[in-house]
Formats: structure tokens, C-alpha cells, sequence
């Protein structure tokens, strides 16, 4: 199977997950409302794609994430171990579809890290959980879409900047991550995929 990939937009929402198309939780603080179609159209004017929408070959959706500038996203400095730093693009949410397993949210978060580095970012920084050990990946994948098992995070290279209970804020520094050259999306979750990829074990003849 091949996976595609496409930018998330005013033009490609429709797509999206229903749930996805007009919710503005990130968008607004606690007690406002905002015009969705005018805060995508302002983040695009500024920052271009504000997330991924992940298919297979038969253009089935297996799952999306939204990032963009901290700034964007308002709910975010509302909540405990908040708010994000400024200079740092923001994961604020991902929806799983129906059977998609987590390398789902793998690969989209794969993708945001190499899309975020060549746009230019120092950082990118989502909002973390710790759960118990022996929680299920139904609690920890499926349930929670805003806020992130802290392990997973970890797995990329995230670290904690502040803590409130079991939530935290976490940050992946890019500076040191090799620069992607323009591309497509496709090129650059293969780029960020063998850059993370262990090498491979010799086998023995």
C-alpha cells in the first residue's frame, strides 16, 4: 500500500473528518467563537497548510493532524502546562479513523516534523499526558486527540518544558534536524522517516 499525503486546507476540509470541518476548540478561547472560514483563511495568508489529511491508494482517509503557529491557536495558553512558546509551531490535535492503528499518528507526526523544518521553525510542541503503564491504545490513541501520550512524544526526540499533574507541554528542537529541500509532502515524510529509521541489523549469510 502506498500512503498519500495532502495538505490540510480551506480547499481540502471537506475531506476531513466531519467532526474536523467546524470545530474552532483551539481556535477561540474559552467563552468566544470564531469565523473558521476566516481564521483559515488568515492562518493560510501567513503560514500556508495548517495540518496533513493522510490517505491510502484508494484515497480512503486514514487519519489528520493540525499544527501551525502557536499564535494561532489561543485555547492553547488556557491550558495546564501551557502556554506554548512563541517561536514554535504547535500539534494541536489528530483524529484516527475508524481502524487506523497508532503508526498512523506516526507517520502524520512524521510528517508535521519535516513540514514544520522547512518552513523554517525552531520548534514544534504539543501538549503531552502521562498515562499508566498497561493503558490501552484505545485510551491512549483514540480518545484522547488533543493531548498526546508522553512516551510516544518522547520517541521523537520531545522533551517536557512544564509540567501540571499528569499534563505537560513538550518540545522537539529542530535546530539540529537536517533541512528538507522544497518538495512534496510524500518527499518529505520519506526524508523524516529515514532520518528517525534505526539502521538496519546485518544479517548473516
Amino acid at each position: 500500500m502506498t500512503e498519500r499525503l495532502a495538505g490540510l486546507t480551506g480547499a481540502t476540509i471537506e475531506t476531513a473528518p466531519a467532526v474536523c470541518r467546524t470545530c474552532v476548540w483551539w481556535q477561540a478561547r474559552a467563552g468566544r467563537d470564531v469565523d473558521k472560514r476566516r481564521w483559515i483563511e488568515r492562518v493560510e495568508d501567513d503560514w500556508g497548510a495548517w495540518g496533513s489529511l493522510y490517505y491510502d491508494d484508494d484515497r480512503r482517509l486514514l487519519g489528520s493532524i493540525q499544527y501551525g503557529p502557536a499564535s494561532a491557536f489561543p485555547r492553547a495558553a488556557e491550558l495546564p502546562g501551557g502556554p506554548p512558546s512563541q517561536d514554535a509551531a504547535l500539534v494541536t490535535c489528530s483524529y484516527l479513523t475508524h481502524g487506523s492503528a497508532p503508526w498512523v499518528l506516526q507517520s502524520l507526526f512524521l510528517a508535521a516534523i519535516g513540514d514544520v523544518k522547512d518552513r523554517g521553525a525552531g520548534a514544534l510542541e504539543a501538549f503531552a499526558y502521562r498515562y499508566d503503564e498497561g493503558e490501552s491504545n484505545e485510551e491512549r490513541f483514540r480518545v484522547h486527540r488533543t493531548v498526546f501520550p508522553s512516551d510516544f512524544l518522547a520517541d521523537f526526540g520531545f522533551v517536557p518544558v512544564r509540567t501540571a499533574g499528569r499534563v505537560e507541554l513538550a518540545r522537539l528542537e529542530l535546530g539540529g534536524l537536517q533541512p528538507v529541500a522544497e518538495g512534496s509532502r510524500e518527499k518529505v515524510l520519506r526524508i523524516v522517516k529515514e532520518a528517525f529509521a534505526p539502521a538496519p541489523v546485518p544479517q548473516r549469510p
